[in-house]
């Protein structure tokens, strides 16, 4: 049977080449970065991000992680639409695992790439499989796949964009574990002779050798990026994914970095929706979730003392009302990333440019903006003193969803907006017709200054200074449609 190690891979020309490459991007970042153009936890408050000496959100609407291994998606324009409205962040798999067009009934699906455009960290071999295409060889590195992770990115870095970089994700059916190089019909090492479930439970001890083998190699090569942070899998609670096999990839990184003079984060992928973290792995700093609706699982969850994030949404229909209302919910909850799953991104529309299409979510030109705005008036405040703070609002009327980030006595950032359920039979019903709302607000004694901000185009619409005495205070919005985001400040 076929081991993973280094004395098992034939050196050839092309393997020597193929090293060579791996030094494309330390060649190209050979000042050593500085500690601060590294993304680490906020060091006075770990439940935010810090990036280039700022604390930093993480805010996009991006596409659907195909940018690395589909060779027809253009990254570069791609960087360049989330650069354009202030968002700072995308998801993309590593390549180990893609789909096939029918999966999840996603138009233009970019992790489907069509096989001659898809590209691995694997060479392809000049054996050939059953389904007529070349084997992958589990032994050779291929050096434009390097290539194009480092130039990926530094465009990305350019563009002030932060790369989750996700190694592996479950094969969720049998389909998906037929197209995979893991699988033995599919290498000339004929490793992976196993169902889907086993690929990542540690039972298989020579797929388990090459799963620590390409991480080990992608940490290598990713030593001086700066503008990244690793998550170890995606959607681990389906396809047989284990505990032990996630910890074992944790530990890859860690022993992998630990002569690195900077460490990357690292993140797990914990459920959907809600779950509770208990006894987390001590080189965890990300737990992210997907479809928070509603966000509890960020209270849930606030005495691990790190950044909740939310990467992935979806589901709910395609309005931007949807996305819009849930990035900010989550954030004034206190999360610490945002990612919508957007599917206007394909490879013809790598600008975001796509429309009616038929995947399940929703993602567009015009929810990229709205997205900017909430990260732009979030980033107006000095979110390492802030809290959340149910306890600001005592009532609203008529009924409205509410958030808010707080520091007393300081500054307060508040939202608010229509009900609406988690997935609604009747969108149309649950909105809300334009038109004010009274608020009633707890705050201590102070001269205040509120800007009510659309949270659609960003403008100002009212700008009043009020004198407190302390306690509950009557405030009225100027008229709304469906949501409405307020900045109060204490004027000194």
């Amino acid at each position: 049977m076929f081991m993973f190690s280094p004395s098992r891979i034939r050196w050839s020309k092309l393997a020597i080449a193929t090293v060579l490459a791996g030094c494309v991007f330390s060649m190209a970042n050979c000042d050593e970065p500085k500690q601060s153009g590294f993304l680490r936890l906020h060091p006075d408050n770990p439940r935010y991000l810090q990036w280039r000496d700022a604390t930093t959100l993480l805010v996009t609407s991006g596409e659907h992680y195909g940018a690395l291994l589909n060779l027809d998606f253009d990254y570069i324009r791609y960087f360049d639409e989330l650069q354009r409205h202030g968002l700072n962040h995308t998801r993309i798999f590593s390549g180990v695992y893609r789909e096939d067009p029918s999966a999840f009934n996603i138009t233009e699906n970019t992790l489907a790439p069509d096989e001659s455009r898809y590209i691995s960290p694997w060479m392809r071999s000049d054996e050939i499989a059953k389904n007529g295409t070349a084997k992958f060889d589990l032994g050779r590195w291929n050096p434009a796949y390097f290539q194009r992770l480092a130039d990926l990115l530094k465009q990305a870095e350019q563009r002030g964009i932060v790369v989750e970089f996700t190694l592996f994700c479950p094969m969720y059916n049998d389909k998906m574990w037929e197209i995979s190089p893991m699988n033995a019909i599919n290498n000339t090492q004929g490793i992976g002779r196993c169902g889907r479930e086993q690929v990542y439970n540690l039972s298989q001890h020579d797929l388990t050798d090459v799963q620590i083998a390409v991480t080990k190699k992608i940490v290598e090569e990713l030593r001086n990026a700066g503008n990244l942070y690793y998550e170890v899998c995606n959607e681990p609670y389906f396809g047989g994914v284990t505990m032990d096999w996630q910890t074992k990839i944790i530990n890859t990184i860690v022993d992998t970095e630990k002569d690195f003079p900077r460490k990357h984060l690292i993140s797990l992928n914990i459920a959907n929706g809600r779950k509770e973290v208990n006894s987390p792995h001590p080189a965890v700093s990300i737990f992210n979730f997907h479809y928070c609706v509603p966000p509890d699982t960020v209270a849930i969850n606030a005495g691990l003392n790190k950044v909740i994030g939310e990467n992935e949404t979806g589901f709910r229909g395609s309005a931007d009302v949807l996305y819009r209302t849930e990035g900010w919910d989550f954030m004034l909850a206190g999360g610490g990333l945002y990612n919508n799953l957007d599917y206007s991104f394909s490879c013809r529309h790598p600008d975001g440019s796509l429309g009616q299409y038929k995947s399940p979510g929703g993602g567009s030109v015009q929810l990229r903006e709205q997205l900017g705005v909430m990260k732009k008036f979030l980033d107006g405040f000095d979110l390492i003193s802030m809290r959340p703070d149910t306890s600001v609002i005592r009532s609203t009327s008529p009924k409205l969803t509410h958030g808010v980030l707080a520091n007393p006595g300081h500054e307060y950032a508040l939202y608010f907006h229509t009900p609406i359920s988690n997935k609604p039979k009747d969108l149309q019903k649950e909105l809300r017709a334009r038109g004010v709302a009274e608020i009633e607000v707890n705050l201590p004694a102070a001269s205040y200054r509120f800007k009510w901000i659309d949270p659609v185009g960003g403008e100002t619409l009212l700008e009043t200074t009020i004198g407190h005495s302390g306690g509950e205070l009557q405030i009225s919005t100027p008229a709304f449609e469906n949501d409405i985001a307020l900045e109060v400040r204490v004027l000194r």
